[in-house]
């Protein structure tokens, strides 16, 4: 709890909703522990919350944008990607409770699990009172990413631009193909094809699958002209 309290710079009040919102479900099946002490409906509040937050960051941050440019944002930003990264950077993963055999297979550094927990730590917060505290925190790690989204979108949203493009020409969609992946469980490289018309035409390597497939995205896009 102290180390949460650091991290967001936030006084805790109810601690057991922040154990329960950092506990894998692994970990309350192992210990035949009730459904609602694992992080599964904290993640479900906190996804709210961080969507709210979020709107609100970009509402006041680009006036002039309309709002499906603003939703097409928030999604990247809301991202297992982003989250994970944010989750990674500020220490997170390293509280999760895990079972043993889980801890052991490195499930504290999978994307989708920091993401989860990011989010329901969110949600505990959201229940121990704290909304309003928390957006400063939220505003802080978010903005370096909303910025880069903003300022390189096309690279962020590469697999909708393609499809766009492929549609556009001859109506067929882009074939996204894992190629190789290597690397240990915990921290697996990811190398997935891109194929239009039958062929391939770019391969994109990344930290997860959707990473590698935006990679591989953005230079099918390149090759094909489709940024244009």
């Amino acid at each position: 709890m102290k180390k949460l309290e650091e991290i967001y710079g936030i006084t805790i009040n109810n601690s057991d909703l922040f154990e329960c919102a950092l506990t894998h479900p692994s970990y309350t099946q192992e210990n035949n522990l009730p459904y609602d002490k694992n992080y599964e409906r904290f993640e479900f509040l906190g996804d709210a919350v961080l969507k709210l937050v979020t709107s609100e960051i970009l509402y006041k941050k680009y006036p002039q944008y309309a709002e499906g440019e603003l939703s097409k944002i928030r999604s990247i930003v809301v991202s297992d990607n982003t989250l994970f990264k944010i989750a990674q950077e500020i220490g997170l993963c390293e509280l999760i409770i895990l079972a043993k055999h889980e801890e052991k297979q490195g499930l504290a550094k999978i994307e989708s699990v920091c993401a989860c927990a990011f989010e329901a730590v969110l949600g505990a917060f959201y229940l121990d009172g704290k909304l309003e505290q928390l957006k400063p925190f939220l505003e802080k790690v978010l903005t370096p990413y909303i910025e880069a989204v903003d300022a390189n979108f096309e690279k962020y949203n590469a697999k909708a631009l393609l499809q766009e493009f492929t549609q556009s020409v001859d109506k067929q969609t882009p074939v996204y193909k894992l190629v190789e992946e290597t690397g240990p469980a915990h921290n697996r490289t990811f190398k997935v094809s891109v194929s239009y018309q039958n062929k391939v035409v770019a391969f994109g390597i990344g930290k997860s699958k959707k990473e590698a497939e935006q990679h591989a995205a953005y230079e099918a896009c390149q090759i094909l002209g489709a940024l244009k």
